[in-house]
């Protein structure tokens, strides 16, 4: 099996390692400055004696060598700097985009598609607009961090493990996503009977800017080991055809009562793709909150569409 990551960046780069260090599949990494593709990919050809994987990874500038890709994970754009809001990349990214699907839909127009690239939202929606098809192999990653992000806080304020708390977060990626407050659980037990009002909102706030602290800290570039990881997971449920519930970014059209926009939402993963998009019943607040989060991306989409067209 061959996967493509088109981008060659830190995001890119990372998630490729990790492809080949759990041995899932042959790595194409596509870059537009080929040496940097192709050093990254002798790089981690060299590391395979000492990591113990076998599969291929070949870097590349050269579109053809994606060809009949399973899957096809898009990282390539500009990253956010200190002081951008994802939406500050719109008119680059959305540029970059369409070269990109247009070269997946020559080579590997039946590849499933995991997008990265920011406005995370608006990218997956556009690449639905411009590649067509089934909406279920066009997923973005974003969901899923955002989740891992809100789990992570809530470990460090609580002082348990990860793997004894269940939420989700769903929404666009950016200051209107929703994180589930009333489904998260903490060892079986609600949220609300373990933190207050104040210190959950507090919580909340901080996964929403999350992204943003880690963009002002490294001053050039953004997060890449959470995104790359958060990628990884989606892409080993395809590959492994495991039918696992993860948030993913997917085009709607009508499920929560929401249409013609990308967020995410949850959704069982296997080797189709985003198999079943799961409605689940939400109290007013939070199933408000996630038609207002959409109304948000929508909007971004039709900005993006008039600096693009």
């Amino acid at each position: 099996m061959k996967i493509s990551i088109i981008g060659a960046g830190n995001v890119g780069s990372t998630l490729a390692e990790r492809v080949l260090t759990y041995k899932l599949a042959d790595v194409v990494l596509l870059d537009i400055i080929e040496d940097l593709a192709r050093a990254k990919a002798l790089d981690l050809s060299d590391a395979s004696p000492l990591m113990g994987y076998e599969k291929r990874v070949l870097g590349t500038s050269d579109y053809k060598e994606t060809c009949d890709s399973k899957v096809v994970i898009i990282t390539a754009g500009f990253p956010r700097r200190k002081g951008m809001s994802r939406d500050d990349l719109i008119h680059k990214n959305g540029e970059i985009m369409r070269i990109v699907l247009k070269n997946i839909k020559t080579f590997s127009p039946d590849a499933i598609l995991i997008v990265v690239t920011n406005p995370l939202d608006v990218m997956t929606y556009l690449a639905y607009k411009e590649i067509g098809g089934d909406r279920r192999k066009i997923l973005g990653m974003a969901g899923n961090l955002d989740t891992a992000r809100f789990k992570a806080l809530l470990s460090q304020e609580l002082g348990v493990s990860f793997e004894k708390i269940e939420t989700l977060v769903l929404g666009s990626h950016g200051d209107t996503m929703v994180p589930l407050v009333s489904k998260t659980l903490i060892n079986e037990k609600p949220l609300g009977s373990m933190l207050n009002r104040e210190r959950i909102e507090d919580i909340v706030e901080r996964t929403k800017k999350r992204g943003g602290e880690i963009v002002a800290l490294l001053k050039s570039g953004s997060a890449y080991f959470s995104p790359s990881a958060a990628c990884f997971e989606i892409l080993k449920a395809i590959i492994n055809d495991a039918k696992k519930t993860i948030p993913c970014s997917l085009v709607l059209k009508g499920e929560y009562g929401i249409s013609d926009c990308a967020i995410s939402v949850p959704a069982k993963i296997g080797k189709d793709g985003a198999e079943e998009i799961l409605e689940w019943e939400l109290p007013e607040n939070e199933l408000s909150a996630l038609r207002n989060s959409a109304k948000a991306a929508k909007e971004m989409f039709d900005k993006c569409k008039k600096q693009i067209d």
